[in-house]
């Protein structure tokens, strides 16, 4: 699967969608589980995921909760029973700025790639502006 759907979910926004279902569902998420140092105290559950960053995965077993590989969850739940299909926030990756209407255009919030040997023409016109002796030679 591409890493682009393979988005990072923050224990604060895990905590926030398993709140109330800690004790008898399992959160399964294909992707990353990262730290979120907003949040003071997290729940008690059991997370399912690809990765989990090393604070990720200490404060869930510190807080009671277990912190699972895709292997164990096949044991355990064999047919998907009591889990909870979690994603994270797919569209906020930089590279999604550039997409949607052109820019400059009215109404647009999309992201100008950067073209480099437009700005080393500018760069260059005001260098020959600033010399008014300089003669391009055949």
């Amino acid at each position: 699967m591409s890493k682009t759907n393979r988005p990072p979910l923050s224990l604060r926004r895990l905590s926030k969608f398993m709140e109330g279902k800690e004790e008898k569902n399992i959160a399964v998420i294909v992707g990353t589980i990262t730290d979120d140092k907003r949040i003071q105290e997290i729940p008690a559950m059991k997370v399912t995921a690809l990765r989990f960053t090393e604070t990720a995965r200490a404060r869930i077993v510190n807080a009671g909760g277990e912190c699972l590989t895709f292997d164990q969850l096949a044991l355990r739940a064999p047919l998907g029973e009591n889990t909870i299909l979690l994603r994270g926030p797919k569209n906020a990756r930089e590279a999604v700025r550039h997409f949607g209407k052109a820019p400059g255009v009215p109404h647009s919030h999309t992201k100008p790639y950067d073209n480099s040997k437009m700005c080393t023409l500018e760069a260059n016109f005001w260098v020959i502006r600033s010399f008014p002796d300089f003669r391009v030679r055949d």
